[in-house]
């Protein structure tokens, strides 16, 4: 009788394994740039995250703010105060204080705005991919007609209803729900035309039709199914849009439907010093513009990464 050799089948790999094997971290790795991008994104990200720890004075707080330090230059310039590392604007608030909060509220504003398009843009992705006909026709108009309008005239556009239907509130209160309003309405279409794109190749596979003859409901079927299969582009999305959804807020606040000066983010920050820009009190606006700047180019730059390495004919 022959001998029977019973083989143990390997271990599977962790998830841990399997990443630092993975081809998207050999990429990440041989790409210097990308590793700098990143190491910029997480310094100012954690800098607006623990801002209320870092940053030496909290300039929304009157009790710490003094109209005797307004208009203090850079403390390495003549004239400046030790005090304050970037100087003071006209309130009297550190510069540096006021970016590493202005900086917090951007990202929470364009986080939020991104989940709002995101979530929408998905949701009718897939029911356009999958159902097809007047209801593809329907959306894909839609979003036709959205795309003639920008995101500043949507923000005036809902900043005037907000207002004509609350005319007791105060703009203070109602800026952060026009803001992250704004910029969902300007961006799903992005999120709506990709899902689509991709539902409609998934949708004709077996699997779906194996879950059809099963009896799975049509909702299941898209989120169980579908969803993970085509959400690998929206990953891309996602991060280039969060960048486009900072400078959005920017633009926004520059021209004025953006939040007050007493809760300033980025763009209001900019408004603030463009006053004082030909004054000579330069540094009011060069330095939040250019903590702007280079966080958006970082984002881009991972962007860019993140759609090379996801995309199989690159590989």
């Amino acid at each position: 009788m022959a001998d029977v050799t019973l083989t143990t089948p390997p271990d599977t790999p962790s998830r841990w394994t399997r990443f630092r094997d993975s081809d998207l971290l050999a990429s990440f790795l041989s790409s210097k740039l990308t590793m700098v991008s990143a190491l910029v994104t997480v310094v100012m990200i954690l800098g607006a995250v623990f801002a209320t720890w870092i940053a030496p004075t909290n300039p929304f707080d009157p009790a710490s703010v003094d109209l005797m330090n307004s208009l203090f230059p850079p403390r390495w310039i003549e004239g400046g105060d030790p005090r304050f590392l970037l100087g003071t604007d006209n309130q009297g608030r550190d510069i540096w204080s006021a970016i590493l909060y202005g900086m917090q509220v951007s990202l929470i504003i364009g986080i939020v705005g991104v989940i709002i398009a995101a979530t929408l843009g998905i949701g009718l992705g897939l029911l356009a991919g999958y159902l097809g006909g007047r209801v593809d026709a329907l959306i894909m108009r839609v979003a036709d007609i959205q795309l003639t309008f920008p995101a500043i005239l949507i923000a005036l556009v809902i900043d005037g209803v907000v207002h004509a239907f609350f005319k007791g509130a105060p703009r203070e209160q109602t800026a952060f729900g026009v803001l992250v309003v704004s910029i969902g309405l300007s961006f799903w279409v992005q999120y709506a035309r990709t899902i689509r794109g991709s539902t409609m190749v998934e949708k004709n596979k077996d699997y779906v039709h194996a879950a059809r003859l099963m009896g799975v409901p049509a909702p299941l079927i898209m989120l169980r199914h579908v969803l993970p299969n085509v959400i690998g582009p929206v990953l891309v999305i996602l991060t280039i849009n969060l960048a486009l959804a900072i400078i959005t807020e920017a633009t926004l606040s520059f021209l004025g439907v953006g939040l007050p000066p007493t809760q300033p983010s980025l763009g209001t920050l900019i408004r603030i010093g463009n006053d004082f820009l030909f004054s000579g009190e330069w540094w009011i606006v060069a330095f939040p513009g250019v903590t702007l700047a280079v966080f958006v180019l970082a984002v881009n730059l991972l962007g860019d990464w993140l759609r090379d390495a996801l995309n199989p004919k690159l590989r």
